[in-house]
């Protein structure tokens, strides 16, 4: 088996694991606890970033969770989960993949940061409203595409949705579901009823410490 991700719990890697199983593809898991670099210092001989995902397919590794979908889908030929560079939605469906985590998922994690996971002393409740506030300030445009649509690109379900839905349902862990606009809810909760996501939502949940904060 030439394909290998390691996995927090509700961590960014959920992307790829989710990716991994839509598109039918044979991996190998390797769990860890959230954040690794903390748990395992031994992971850093892997992924001196002490980050997740780590993904290697045969010799070839990266760390980045909306990548890899991308990389999937382009090196396996599955694009039944994604678009083809002459479709006329391309762009879109690019600029959806990396909106999902440079202007969605990156405030979240310094509300993670500064409003649970440092130590009491320096938490920043300031710093984690301002960033939670900074999140949902950014689903303006997320909001007004799926007034009219149930999917984000090409009318059916495509890794751009596997990577903003991330997103939301990090959003969801924060406890800011309720100040999603009506479609946005809907849409979470379409996407949360697939399979595969039912399937991999739950992997290391036994162990985790990365639940409902």
């Amino acid at each position: 088996m030439s394909i290998k991700l390691w996995h927090c719990h509700n961590s960014r890697s959920l992307r790829a694991l989710w990716a991994l199983e839509e598109l039918g593809l044979d991996y190998e898991l390797e769990l860890l606890s959230f954040p690794p670099r903390v748990f395992d210092p031994d992971y850093l001989n892997l992924n001196p970033l002490g980050t997740v995902p780590l993904f290697h397919d045969a010799k070839l590794q990266m760390t980045e969770s909306c990548a890899i979908p991308l990389y999937l889908v382009e090196r396996y030929q599955r694009y039944e989960f994604g678009l083809k560079a002459d479709h006329p939605e391309y762009g879109d469906y690019l600029n959806w993949l990396f909106h999902s985590d440079a202007t969605l998922t990156f405030p979240q994690t310094l509300v993670l940061r500064y409003g649970y996971f440092e130590a009491p002393e320096r938490r920043l409740p300031q710093v984690a409203e301002d960033y939670r506030r900074w999140y949902l300030s950014r689903l303006k445009r997320l909001n007004a595409h799926l007034e009219s649509r149930e999917y984000l690109c090409d009318d059916r379900f495509t890794i751009a949705d596997i990577c903003i839905t991330y997103a939301l349902y990090l959003g969801e862990i924060l406890g800011l579901e309720g100040e999603y606009k009506p479609q946005v809810q809907a849409y979470l909760q379409r996407m949360k009823q697939r399979e595969a996501f039912q399937k991999v939502v739950v992997i290391g949940e036994e162990t985790s410490n990365f639940k409902s904060l």
